[in-house]
């Protein structure tokens, strides 16, 4: 029987604030980022770094724009602390970087988390203490009290381990952690007893940080969370407001927008959503929602694919291909009607106008994408799709009427495999299906322009069999086509044409597309040459070819 039974839960108690303003807020810059990779990225890894992995790690946190990287508990274990110490020894830490270090609001992990930091231009101490109902009730088995008492004295203990070393620039950040599972008012009551003895100012801040350690709840209760706090925190003006929101219910990056909406000031998070469960706040899908709405993230994105490769490698877990904004294939289009759709924003879109894609947010290029990957074709894929990718990549321009037919052919062979096509296996299926044939082949031709009349003398090889065929008619092209049909006894009219030079740079060719009725039935032929009318004489030769071929 199964044991999946939903009466064993109850609703999480929800908090509303009754005149939010935050629904009515505006994002319009950055936060203050930190990034906890080495710390809560770190301690969610099946095999948690090596100090080489986290040193490669913080030189690409560094090179990506972090002012703020949370590198570790140094008082956790001799890696953390020797970790710590490289860092600091080695001169590895820019000037304009402030490293964050954790610890709990016990006093000998803090004095031999300041051993660690001996010498470091400056740091962030984040101290922290459990403040919710259930860590209360059963695991301290402590009253609220008791719980502000150690707060209290954590926060002087941290104090006092500053002044041992007066020549480092310290900033103190305080966790009630479990946010989310403490009554709101008695979260802030904690966090103002820490303020009151820190005594910050609006020169030298103090971090106030309210993390969803677990998500129990929508991120509209959060947001509603964190505006109380905003007004009721002491010395608001002289306290950086900050969250760290964790992904329980897939919501950490809403959550996190949302706190920012209701004054949060700075976001801890990680690369990709990498952390404990099902992981942190994703720094990287936050700061580009901002990018897409014209805002600067304030982190260097131009190259993130070299960055994700780091901590791919250094953490061992790949990225999701459907990932926000990074994933390999989310500005991938294989429907016909998004590709469709792409392919003609696309050919309007100027440099100098904002940018308006369907499908495409941003400009993949913006994220060191390629437009090779935007649009591939499988059996959901359309003509729009094919056309471009001919065009991108060869320089083909189909006619409309030939991408309807040439798209029937593509859907038969996807259908067939299952499987995506390339754009090579796209240009080798166009000229195989309308190309020439060998066993239909125009060798030489004559023409002649008198008094508004094109008249052709033409030698064929028709398997391997000479023809020579000669007519007059008002244009070269219908001159051949009155040859052909006397010469072959059938009838050929011209329904569609259409050339253009091709753009490849390899190539300076022509080439033309030659829809013609013969005895009845419609047969496409394309052909390529140096000059337009060569290209136009091997396309109606195709289409009579390809006419000879399915009657036989």
């Amino acid at each position: 029987m199964s044991g999946f039974n939903h009466q064993k839960y109850r609703p999480m108690p929800t908090f509303k604030l009754a005149d939010r303003q935050w629904p009515d807020a505006d994002l319009s810059h950055a936060p203050i980022w930190c990034s906890v990779d080495l710390r809560d990225g770190n301690q969610a890894l099946i095999e948690p770094m090596s100090v080489e992995q986290k040193l490669e790690m913080f030189s690409s946190l560094v090179e990506l724009g972090f002012k703020q990287i949370e590198i570790g508990f140094p008082s956790a274990s001799q890696t953390e602390f020797e970790f710590c110490r490289r860092l600091i020894d080695e001169g590895r830490i820019p000037s304009d970087v402030t490293i964050q270090v954790l610890v709990q609001a016990r006093k000998h992990l803090i004095d031999k988390t300041y051993e660690a930091l001996s010498g470091v231009t400056k740091a962030i101490i984040h101290v922290y203490n459990s403040t919710s109902i259930v860590q209360r009730e059963k695991v301290f088995k402590l009253d609220k009290e008791g719980i502000i008492e150690i707060a209290e004295q954590g926060a002087k203990w941290v104090m006092e381990g500053a002044a041992g070393y007066p020549h480092t620039e310290w900033q103190f950040q305080y966790s009630p952690e479990s946010f989310t599972g403490t009554e709101v008012d008695f979260a802030v009551t904690v966090c103002n007893h820490v303020i009151n003895i820190w005594q910050p100012t609006i020169e030298q801040p103090c971090i106030i940080n309210l993390p969803a350690t677990v998500e129990t709840n929508t991120p509209n209760v959060f947001a509603d969370q964190i505006e109380y706090a905003s007004r009721h925190l002491s010395q608001r003006d002289a306290v950086k407001l900050s969250v760290h929101t964790h992904n329980d219910r897939g919501c950490a990056v809403a959550a996190s927008e949302m706190a920012l909406l209701a004054g949060a000031d700075r976001i801890e998070g990680t690369i990709l959503g990498n952390g404990e469960r099902t992981g942190n706040m994703d720094i990287i899908t936050l700061a580009m929602n901002l990018y897409s709405q014209g805002i600067d993230p304030e982190l260097d994105l131009g190259n993130i694919e070299q960055h994700l490769e780091v901590f791919e490698r250094c953490t061992q877990l790949p990225r999701h291909p459907r990932h926000p904004w990074v994933g390999d294939l989310v500005y991938t289009a294989f429907s016909g009607s998004h590709q469709d759709a792409i392919k003609k924003c696309l050919a309007i879109q100027q440099d100098d106008q904002p940018w308006d894609i369907a499908y495409l947010p941003i400009d993949p290029a913006d994220l060191g994408r390629d437009y090779e990957a935007v649009i591939r074709v499988n059996s959901q894929s359309g003509k729009g799709g094919i056309a471009y990718l001919l065009e991108r990549e060869f320089g083909v321009k189909l006619p409309r009427w030939l991408q309807i037919k040439f798209s029937q052919v593509v859907q038969r062979v996807t259908d067939q495999s299952g499987r995506e096509v390339s754009a090579e296996l796209l240009y080798e299926l166009l000229w195989q299906h309308f190309g020439s044939l060998p066993s239909y082949q125009i060798t030489s031709y004559n023409i002649k322009n008198a008094d508004e009349q094109t008249a052709i003398d033409a030698l064929l090889k028709i398997h391997d069999e000479p023809l020579a065929i000669q007519a007059t008619g008002g244009g070269a092209l219908e001159a051949l086509c009155l040859a052909l049909s006397h010469s072959l006894s059938c009838e050929i009219n011209i329904k569609q044409y259409h050339e253009h030079a091709l753009q490849s740079a390899a190539s300076a060719e022509a080439i033309c597309y030659v829809e013609a009725e013969i005895d009845g039935a419609s047969h496409i032929g394309i052909g390529r040459s140096q000059d337009v009318m060569g290209a136009g004489f091997q396309a109606l030769i195709a289409a009579v070819a390809h006419h000879a071929t399915a009657i036989a």
